[in-house]
């Protein structure tokens, strides 16, 4: 199990600046399972056989949290069905040059945006950027966030602020510029990224379960608001996925016992996940993606658990 302060590691949080390290390294037996085959959109060019076609090539998507883990690999799903990008993250140099590849190996357009969501200004510049880029946007996937380590008493007014404005008040705000410009595209999609967490939560991080509870009822009443402009909003709750930041905090936890992370790791899965098991970020992203299509067009105001049945309820 891993440790921390008051006990688990967060399992689901990608703190936007780790990069120093892949989830390509994993080697571990149980940690780097083959990636699930894409379902890709055929192209008028190739025969379509058993190809699904999730009829996506040529919508925009704006994405937040999108320049590593969980947000970069849905970022690299959609464009792979023709997708249009709008990429938003923190760090500049990183952000470009992930869109550029993206652009690249997709023949797509990907655009880098700097920005921190979680500021009313940085919601209002990647609103202000899907509105130049590409006249709106028809799907938005809410993924900026990270854990938490703290007691309820203990912890100041401040830090709940801005927790709750990172992951409710981010994801209100790009609600509210991006809906305009779904509703003159006919409609469109919002997904938000919560956690596993939201309904079974970890003690260490009591505002991190709060806010991601309060992301998933958020997301629950927008989809109620939205659904009659044919927009479609849902929640996916995940559980262990095998982010850059996983690999950091494992390495950095075990490099005093002789430095073995791909164990400890892999421990992890097998006390947690019955599939017993890490996803890829690509695993996860094969989910959103179809959800994000017309072929889950009566998924409306659902939360999916994408956690190798880690939940412990039915």
């Amino acid at each position: 199990m891993i440790t921390h302060r008051h006990g688990l590691f967060d399992f689901n949080a990608v703190a936007p600046e780790v990069i120093d390290a892949s989830a390509a390294e994993v080697c571990a037996d149980g940690l780097n399972p083959q990636r699930a085959p894409r379902l890709r959109l055929a192209r008028d060019d190739e025969s379509e056989g058993d190809e699904m076609d999730l009829k996506l090539r040529d919508k925009v998507a704006v994405i937040s949290g999108a320049s590593v883990g969980i947000g970069l690999a849905v970022a690299e799903g959609l464009a792979a069905e023709g997708v249009h990008l709008l990429m938003a993250a923190r760090q500049a140099e990183r952000l470009t040059a992930e869109a550029a590849g993206i652009a690249q190996r997709h023949g797509v357009k990907a655009i880098g945006v700097a920005c921190d969501v979680a500021t009313v200004g940085g919601a209002e510049q990647l609103v202000a950027a899907a509105e130049t880029h590409f006249g709106g946007a028809d799907i938005l996937f809410n993924n900026a966030g990270t854990g938490s380590n703290e007691t309820i008493m203990e912890a100041p007014d401040e830090k709940w602020q801005a927790y709750w404005e990172l992951h409710v008040m981010a994801a209100v705000r790009l609600a509210r510029g991006l809906v305009p410009s779904m509703r003159r595209r006919g409609g469109g999609v919002i997904l938000h990224n919560a956690s596993i967490c939201a309904v079974q939560p970890l003690g260490y991080e009591p505002i991190y379960n709060v806010t991601k509870a309060a992301l998933m009822m958020f997301s629950k009443n927008l989809a109620n608001e939205l659904i009659a402009d044919n927009i479609r909003v849902n929640t996916i709750n995940p559980g262990l996925i095998l982010t850059p930041d996983w690999i950091k905090t494992a390495k950095q936890l075990t490099a005093g016992s002789g430095g073995d992370w791909e164990g400890h790791l892999a421990s992890v899965a097998k006390e947690h996940a019955p599939i017993n098991r890490f996803a890829k970020p690509e695993e996860l992203a094969d989910f959103i993606v179809f959800v994000c299509s017309e072929r889950a067009s009566y998924s409306v105001g659902s939360t999916y658990f994408v956690d190798g049945g880690m939940l412990k309820t039915v």
